[in-house]
């Protein structure tokens, strides 16, 4: 692991190879991930409407009033010419809340066709030119519309990367690790993949082994079995400790080439017994479903079975 100073109150450790964190994130998420509407366009507006719609209101309701107020100002510049009252009767009417929201989206699309010629602006700082516009919005639209734009943060990105890495609790911490971490010129698709590992994986309640976490084999919660985070200050339940020792079997194989079985097993509980109910075929059901994940390999049988972290 490498260590990288912040500008907040502390330091974090990230992998030495990052390349093999990227790729393993944006494979996960390119392989499966849930299919948003706005996440197959790069239309400024359309993803402008997606991000205003999204704040304060879970996705799956966002869905529809967006499709349906596309259909009636699928233009910024049919939105600028539309009526106030109407748009915040739409928002009213689709219970989004904060009609604020609203009038704020109505004004922008008024300032992209007087002030920009019709031209959405590209970059982060541009965009906070827009009314209702702040520095998350206008990052995310810079990044999902014109791939241009700086690691988005917000709290599952943040929760992401506290338990995984040891970021701590402060907002320029959480940026800095978020755009270290980020490949140069992907900010499209690593910004989509680093929020959907938090809003389906790295959740309030860890689905680590569950959806296939592909950072496990560097997370230090999963390793700890502690996933407490800034948003979730109590330890959440577990499916019994199954996974808390998944994640120590991981975090111990990371300190040696390789171990056997009962090695391994005294290593990770204080009351393993070969032939006990933790024991060998306990520990062999864990590196079972280690090895079938691609975690760990596994050489040899019985007291001599081998395990080692996949690399």
């Amino acid at each position: 692991m490498s260590e990288s100073d912040g500008d907040g109150d502390g330091a974090w450790t990230l992998p030495d190879d990052r390349e093999a964190v990227r790729e393993a994130l944006i494979a996960w998420y390119e392989a499966d991930h849930r299919d948003y509407p706005w996440r197959q366009t790069d239309d400024p507006y359309e993803i402008l409407v997606s991000e205003v719609m999204s704040q304060q209101t879970q996705l799956d309701r966002v869905v529809q009033a967006w499709e349906d107020f596309l259909e009636r100002w699928p233009t910024a510049a049919d939105l600028a010419a539309a009526d106030r009252a109407d748009v915040v009767g739409f928002w009213t009417g689709h219970s989004l809340g904060y009609n604020n929201r609203a009038k704020y989206l109505h004004e922008a699309a008024q300032q992209v066709e007087e002030g920009y010629a019709g031209e959405f602006p590209s970059t982060p700082s541009e965009l906070q030119e827009l009314m209702g516009v702040g520095p998350y919005t206008a990052n995310a639209v810079a990044s999902f519309a014109f791939n241009n734009g700086d690691a988005v943060v917000d709290t599952n990105v943040k929760r992401v990367c506290y338990r995984a890495f040891g970021v701590p609790d402060d907002d320029a911490a959480f940026e800095d690790a978020a755009n270290d971490l980020m490949p140069e010129g992907r900010s499209r698709v690593w910004n989509n993949a680093i929020m959907e590992l938090g809003g389906v994986a790295c959740t309030q309640t860890p689905r680590c082994d569950e959806v296939g976490c592909p950072w496990r084999e560097w997370c230090g919660a999963y390793a700890s079995g502690d996933f407490t985070a800034p948003d979730v200050p109590t330890q959440p339940s577990f499916e019994g400790s199954r996974r808390q020792f998944r994640g120590r079997v991981i975090g111990t194989l990371r300190e040696y080439d390789d171990l056997e079985i009962d090695t391994l097993g005294h290593r990770i509980r204080v009351d393993y017994v070969p032939d006990g109910e933790y024991g060998r075929e306990w520990l062999e059901g864990l590196l079972d479903d280690l090895e079938s994940d691609g975690l760990v390999d596994l050489d040899g049988s019985g007291s001599d079975l081998v395990a080692r972290l996949q690399r």
